[in-house]
């Protein structure tokens, strides 16, 4: 009895290090992220989260291909701004209707030194710059078709696209909406905030 349990187990450990191993691998689509103490917990199906300063954690350099050109994009290339990160996909109907309000408030922000970063998760490339170009959408794009960008953020539900999150000037989580953005105008004020604090 005990060798069975012997043998499971090593064989649960084995699974458990040839999956570590597969999603480390990286091919020239992938995303990458590195690092991060931000672990997000649900209490009971709220949608919309804030974190008080002292309860903020980083999330990894997000980083990954450019959908419309060639290079990479990376949550560092803006470091010392306030960076609102959307994860979104072509597919997905609630990603094209919040589109015009978040560009919005993306051009309502600019001037607060904040950068608005779109994630595109689950498509094809063409999809995605399709997309992109049919909204005249006016900021960047990572494109991460396997979503490793949104699976590195322990806890984070990977079914909420549409899903955004607002990263604070010192690379911190300081709020999350796992909806559809429908009105411009909380997000403007929420982001104006995180923007104005001096920690």
């Amino acid at each position: 009895m005990i060798r069975r349990w012997v043998r499971a187990l090593a064989i649960v450990m084995l699974a458990s290090l040839t999956v570590a191993a597969l999603a480390a691998c990286s091919t020239g689509n992938d995303a990458a992220v590195f690092g991060g103490s931000f672990t997000f917990v649900s209490p009971g199906g709220q949608t919309e989260f804030a974190y008080p300063v002292d309860q903020r954690g980083t999330v990894g350099n997000l980083s990954g291909p450019d959908l419309s050109k060639d290079g990479t994009l990376s949550l560092s290339d803006y470091a010392g701004k306030v960076v609102v990160v959307n994860f979104w996909g072509s597919w997905c109907g609630p990603c094209r209707a919040e589109a015009d309000d978040l560009d919005a408030a993306a051009a309502a922000l600019a001037g607060q030194g904040v950068q608005f970063l779109g994630v595109n998760v689950k498509d094809t490339r063409e999809a995605g710059a399709d997309f992109l170009a049919s909204k005249q959408v006016s900021y960047p794009s990572i494109f991460d078709p396997s979503m490793r960008t949104l699976l590195s953020i322990r806890g984070y539900p990977s079914g909420s696209i549409p899903s955004t999150i607002v990263i604070d000037r010192q690379g911190r989580v300081a709020h999350v909406w796992l909806e559809e953005i429908t009105d411009p105008e909380p997000l403007i004020s929420t982001v104006s905030q995180i923007a104005a604090e001096n920690t």
